[in-house]
Order: structure tokens, then C-alpha cells, then sequence
């Protein structure tokens, strides 16, 4: 199995831990931090970053830690990757910035014949960049709104789609993400999803849709709906896979009530779930995708890719933005592409899942509060419950994030409930960093969960 070594990276591939976490250095700067920053915009692990390479962040100490966030699936391709590092570098020294909407450039039209091409579906598309995730999934929004005519938007129970009033809108979790900061935008409804773990029913993929869809046309009318918004897989709802057959059937009364579906693979896209993209498991097709996190190895860039009726209808200057589809975040995504290509990893995360959920499984035998065990190549986690129930155990969560942290191993947590441990790893990292990895978290979850 191909992977980045320590000479293509640059920094040895190890952890290595000179102080405590978070060290003095650190916290000096966390004494600035809390001068200068607003309060609102907080940080999990305030180990502060100098350096990072392949799958290992260097902090301000000089502590090596083990990243399986991979900065919120991102940095995909491994921190400073070297073909990113390489078209940075050179389209820095060309052109930072001209404006696509006023004199183009040949990266953003690059980038768009690469996501035509990638993206499931084998007819015309075409595509949008943009600057972040949120603003893709307002622009897909945008985009069904205007061909459909229609206004009313679908989303689903534990959904996350963003931080902007739209997709504050469309998100479910109230805090942090919603309290206090509305009213929201109107025309937003909310249907069922099929969570196979909490499903008190045990309902299968198509039944469990039958059941949403009920949702909407009682609730909404479906010649009301202009589109479905999904993510195949939950991120921040808690990595919730829905059951098989679930998204075929929602896409399919898209098809049949001229709804547009809109995949958010966001989090899920460019290879992270073992597919390019996550709905190519279910054999899905959606009609609009956002995506954006993997895309450009850590350069802030997005995109909403789609059928070209759809994407082509709005009128000329209905969409775009003085920053989207940047030519030195476009650049940057030619090179994540190209590596994703090279090293197929798509196969590597699918071999990373095979690692990940197989140890899951053996605790989740072992451990009595590892409620449930799920996800896709290398997007894993767990849900923390209350041993003997289905009880979320959010502070059992938070103590087993933060042994990881203080033994410089970064992982995250997520879900509704704040019950699930997340894994994303840098589909590049080794074997053998990633066992060490898995292992300082298999003893922050035997040292909080076997005590009970």
C-alpha cells in the first residue's frame, strides 16, 4: 500500500511529546488568544501549531502529535502535501488574484473540468467554486431554488450543513450552532432520518424513507419542494450511515416529484469514505453536490457541481463571489486531485477502515459503553452510551477526547448528543502511526469506560 514516507513530508512521522500538553509556549499565546480573539470562536485542543507534515502537527513546544482530525477531513492528502505545496508555491509566484467574475483564469476552469468529470453521474454538468462549505450549500440551495421555481427545502434530523443564516437554517444542533443567533431563514423543513442504531422500529433503508417522505408530503406538499438536502454521511450530526436503500429511495421521489436531490458531501467527499464520493456506495446520483473540506489539501475552496439544465438555468451573474475559486486554492485543489490519483486513495481509506473498525469492534465487545461502532473507509466512530442503555454519555466523550489530547494523539468528537468519537485521519498516514494512534485511544476508552 502506497503512502507518503518521511522524506516526502519532512517531518519525522512520529509522536514525540518534550512537554505537557498544552505546553508553556502554548499557553503564552493562549494568554494573547483570550485578549484578542472573540470568545465565541473556540478551539478544541489549544496546542498551538508551528509545523505539520503527512499526519503529525508540531506545536509551538516542539510536541509531535498524531492528527486523526486531519483539521476536519481537509488535509486529506497529508499536512503540507507536496504536490499542494508545489502548485502553491508556483501559482503564488504567477497570480494571487484577478477576480474570476472580471478577468478569468485557467485554474478555476481546470478545477471545474476535473469536478465535472469526478463527480458521480455520467451526463453534462457543469460547476461553481466558492470559498467554504457553507456557501456552497447556500449556492446549491440558490441554484434548485431557481430551476424549480419553488421554495421549500428538506433537510434531515442531526443535520449539519453550516454557520451562515441559511445553513444555520438547515443545521438541526441548536447549541453551538443556532442558539441565540436567530430568526433563521423561512421555507426550511425538517424530516426523519434513518439512524439504524436508535431506530426504535429496526426500520430497513426504503422503509425508513417511506416514512420521511410521508413527513414531507403531509407536512410540506411535494410539488412544493424545490429540494432534498443531504449528507450520505452525517459529520457533525455524529457520523450517522443511513440505512441501505435510504438515499436510493429519497432520490428516486426527487426524480419522480422534479425535486432537485443535493448531495452535501462536504465532509464526506474526494475519496475519505472509500469512493471518490460517498453516495457512489449506494449507487446514488444526485442531481446537485457540494463539496469543498478535501478538495484543496488545506486551502479554503468549494464547489457546487451538478446537472448542467440545473446548474446553466440561473441567469448570467446569478452566482459567484470576489474570492471563489481563488486561482492559488484552485491550483492548490489540482494538486490534492492529482495525488488522490497517484497514490489511489480512495483504496487507502478503504484499507484504513478495515484497520479503524476492526479494532472498534473488538472493544466495542470489551468496553459495556461503546453503544454502537459505524462508518465508512476512513470516517469511523464510536458512540459513547451509558453502559446497560442507549443513554448518550457526552462526558465520558469528553474525558476520552482529552486523555487522547493530553497524550498528543488530536482526535474529535461530534453528534447531537456530543456521544461520538470521530475519526479522520490523513488518508496518507502508516500503518504503524496509526496503530500507535488507535492505541493511546483504546486506553483513554478502557481508562474512562472500564472503570464503570
Amino acid at each position: 500500500m502506497t503512502v507518503l514516507d518521511e522524506t516526502d513530508t519532512g517531518l519525522p512521522q512520529r509522536r514525540e511529546l518534550v512537554t505537557e500538553i498544552p505546553g508553556p509556549r502554548s499557553l503564552a499565546i493562549h494568554e494573547r488568544r483570550l485578549r484578542a480573539v472573540a470568545t465565541g470562536v473556540s478551539s478544541t485542543l489549544p496546542a498551538y501549531i508551528e509545523t505539520a507534515s503527512g499526519s503529525i502537527l508540531r506545536d509551538v513546544d516542539g510536541n509531535s502529535l498524531i492528527d486523526l482530525g486531519s483539521g476536519i477531513a481537509v488535509t486529506s492528502v497529508g499536512h503540507t502535501a507536496p504536490r499542494v505545496v508545489e502548485a502553491v508555491r508556483d501559482q503564488v509566484g504567477h497570480l494571487i488574484h484577478s477576480c474570476f467574475m472580471v478577468t478569468p483564469y485557467e485554474p478555476y476552469v481546470a478545477v471545474a473540468e476535473a469536478l465535472n468529470e469526478l463527480t458521480p453521474g455520467d451526463f453534462d454538468k457543469t460547476t461553481a467554486l466558492f470559498n467554504s462549505g457553507a456557501e456552497a450549500v447556500e449556492n446549491a440551495v440558490k441554484i434548485a431554488r431557481h430551476h424549480t421555481r419553488r421554495s421549500a427545502v428538506v433537510v434531515f434530523d442531526h443535520a449539519y450543513h453550516g454557520r451562515t443564516n441559511l445553513t444555520m437554517a438547515l443545521t438541526a444542533k441548536n447549541m453551538p450552532y443556532k442558539h441565540g443567533f436567530g430568526p433563521f431563514a423561512p421555507e426550511i423543513y425538517r424530516a426523519s432520518l434513518s439512524y439504524p442504531y436508535r431506530d426504535p422500529h429496526g426500520l430497513s433503508g426504503r422503509d425508513a424513507a417511506v416514512r420521511s417522505l410521508a413527513e414531507v408530503e403531509s407536512q410540506v406538499g411535494a410539488a412544493n419542494v424545490a429540494c432534498v438536502l443531504i449528507e450520505p454521511i452525517q459529520g457533525e450530526g455524529g457520523f450517522i450511515v443511513p440505512a441501505p436503500g435510504f438515499l436510493a429511495a429519497i432520490a428516486e421521489w426527487c426524480a419522480h416529484h422534479g425535486a432537485v436531490f443535493i448531495a452535501d458531501e462536504i465532509q464526506t467527499g474526494f475519496c475519505r469514505t472509500g469512493a471518490w464520493f460517498a453516495c457512489e456506495h449506494e449507487g446514488v446520483v444526485p442531481d446537485l453536490i457540494t463539496t469543498a473540506k478535501g478538495i484543496a489539501g488545506g486551502m479554503p475552496l468549494a464547489a457546487v457541481t451538478g446537472r448542467a439544465e440545473i446548474m446553466n438555468s440561473v441567469h448570467e451573474g446569478g452566482l459567484g463571489g470576489t474570492y471563489g475559486g481563488n486561482p492559488v486554492a484552485a491550483a492548490a485543489a489540482l494538486g490534492s486531485i492529482a495525488t488522490m490519483r497517484e497514490l489511489d486513495l480512495a483504496d487507502r481509506a478503504r484499507h484504513l477502515g478495515e484497520i479503524i473498525l476492526g479494532r472498534f469492534d473488538e472493544l466495542a465487545g470489551e468496553l459495556a459503553g461503546i453503544g454502537d461502532v459505524r462508518g465508512r473507509g476512513a470516517m469511523c466512530a464510536l458512540e459513547l452510551v451509558v453502559p446497560g442503555t442507549t443513554d448518550p454519555d457526552p462526558v465520558a466523550t469528553k474525558r476520552v477526547a482529552a486523555l487522547c489530547h493530553q497524550q498528543g494523539v488530536v482526535v474529535l468528537t461530534c453528534g447531537t448528543y456530543g456521544n461520538v468519537v470521530r475519526l479522520l485521519p490523513p488518508l496518507v498516514i502508516g500503518d504503524d502511526l496509526l496503530d500507535e494512534g488507535l492505541g493511546v485511544l483504546e486506553g483513554a476508552l478502557r481508562e474512562v469506560l472500564g472503570s464503570r
